[in-house]
């Protein structure tokens, strides 16, 4: 019983006691506490570094500044991201895999081809001038390199009108082939191949006659007349071979023959 009055006693006295003294010693217990747990320890005594091993820095000193070397082996931040998508290139060897210049093939030329030059302009004064004529000039005549031509047959009606034939010295034969002297090969079929009639010139006379083919069958006419042996031919007559006609156009005669004027 003593006890509880005690601690009855005791509890009254601490009822009866001033509050703010036991509050504030424990505050102030607390708050020693804390600086004691925050305050930093005491650093420890450095230890002497051993032989071979590089002393890591301490939070106050600065690690040392990179050498340059270190620097170029820095990548930049392209260079970061481009080795982060593809990864880094692989270092190959100066001259791996290249032929030397001995063994080396012979590179490609194009071969373009020379430009075609332009034929030299005659300058104006460069040009030949021309050669005046005084008096009357010899004019030489050689023999002839092919049959000269004493008159033409121009198609006036039928196949091929408006075209021409020349007829040479000596005898001529007409016909449709190509391999007649006078070839009317403008389509009729009317008239033979071959020698539907001959027509000469007579350079000793200087006279045209026209001679038909009588063992043909087709019939020929002059001037619409159906001659039976050699008719003289005179200038613009008319000839009818099959559904052709031709008019008779004399070059020579008796104005004008190629022996005046040749040597042979």
């Amino acid at each position: 019983m003593a006890v509880e009055r005690g601690e009855t006693t005791g509890g009254n006295e601490a009822k009866g006691a001033k509050p703010h003294k036991f509050l504030g010693s424990l505050r102030d217990a607390l708050m020693a506490a804390g600086r004691e747990d925050t305050a930093a320890p005491p650093p420890p005594a450095q230890a002497r570094p051993q032989e071979g091993v590089t002393p890591s820095p301490t939070a106050n000193e600065k690690p040392p500044a990179p050498s340059p070397a270190q620097k170029s082996e820095i990548p930049s931040a392209e260079e970061a991201a481009r080795l982060a998508r593809t990864g880094p290139e692989p270092k190959i060897p100066e001259g791996f895999g290249l032929p030397k210049e001995a063994d080396a093939p012979p590179t490609t030329r194009v071969i373009r081809p020379e430009p075609k030059l332009k034929p030299k302009e005659v300058e104006p004064d460069e040009a030949p001038r021309t050669v005046l004529v005084r008096g009357k000039q010899k004019i030489e005549h050689g023999v002839f390199e092919r049959d000269p031509v004493v008159g033409f047959l121009i198609v006036v009606g039928g196949p091929g009108i408006g075209s021409y034939r020349p007829i040479y010295e000596g005898n001529n034969t007409v016909g449709r082939s190509r391999e007649n002297r006078i070839p009317l090969d403008f389509g009729d079929d009317a008239i033979s191949n071959e020698a539907q009639a001959y027509l000469r010139y007579d350079s000793s006379d200087r006279s045209f006659l026209f001679v038909p083919n009588l063992a043909k069958t087709n019939v020929v006419s002059v001037n619409d007349k159906r001659p039976a042996g050699p008719v003289p031919l005179q200038s613009m007559d008319v000839i009818t071979l099959g559904r052709t006609q031709v008019a008779f156009l004399p070059f020579c005669g008796s104005d004008f023959d190629w022996s005046e004027i040749s040597e042979a």
